[in-house]
């Protein structure tokens, strides 16, 4: 079944299918205008803006915190009961070192705030403000897809793996559209990769 959507789509294939069509193209207009330029790194406020304007055309919920539990394979996200108490304490977290960075982006991965499109928009988020602190983002071209996935389903228990993926991935090219674009690549991380479906509970 797929989620309810504002296209009127009944297959989840379809739905998945559109959604990346269309959030893509959102991406590539968040990235051209300088929308992203007008936000503050590392809040969740600016994590509400990508997620608004990456999925508006798609769901009802986009930018909102989600309202029920959910989990990816045996992972639970944060209850819905306790999220916004995390998100509050995720958004005072540092970030002046790369260290601090992970981190928090380990942090709001385990919150997940909102019911889909978690990934592509904390890995905005995520080079806002590796950009800001450090001038350099992650070149998603480089990191392998089925370690990044594993990575950060081990990363709340231990996350130097995520930081050793990330930090060999990192490049100066900030401004460029092609290293932006990989970040936001539903089909990069997820396809033929069912178990890591986010699921309601």
């Amino acid at each position: 079944m797929a989620l309810e959507n504002k296209l009127g789509l009944t297959s989840s294939a379809d739905l998945a299918r559109e959604e990346e069509r269309i959030s893509k193209k959102k991406a590539v207009a968040l990235f051209e205008n300088g929308v992203l330029d007008t936000l503050t790194p590392g809040t969740f406020a600016t994590l509400q803006a990508i997620h608004q304007y990456l999925f508006e055309d798609i769901y009802d919920f986009a930018g909102k915190i989600r309202t029920v539990n959910i989990a990816k394979g045996n992972f639970r996200f944060a209850p819905v009961m306790y999220l916004e108490a995390a998100l509050t304490n995720i958004e005072k977290m540092p970030q002046s070192t790369f260290d601090e960075i992970v981190e928090k982006y380990v942090e709001m991965n385990i919150a997940h705030p909102f019911r889909e499109g978690n990934g592509r928009s904390t890995r905005i988020w995520l080079d806002m403000m590796l950009k800001a602190a450090l001038h350099k983002v992650v070149d998603w071209s480089r990191v392998h897809k089925e370690d990044y996935l594993l990575a950060m389903e081990r990363s709340p228990i231990k996350d130097i793996e995520i930081k050793h993926l990330l930090g060999a991935a990192l490049t100066d090219d900030v401004d460029s559209r092609e290293v932006y674009l990989k970040g936001i690549d539903r089909s990069y991380y997820y396809e033929g990769y069912e178990a890591f479906k986010t699921e309601e509970l």
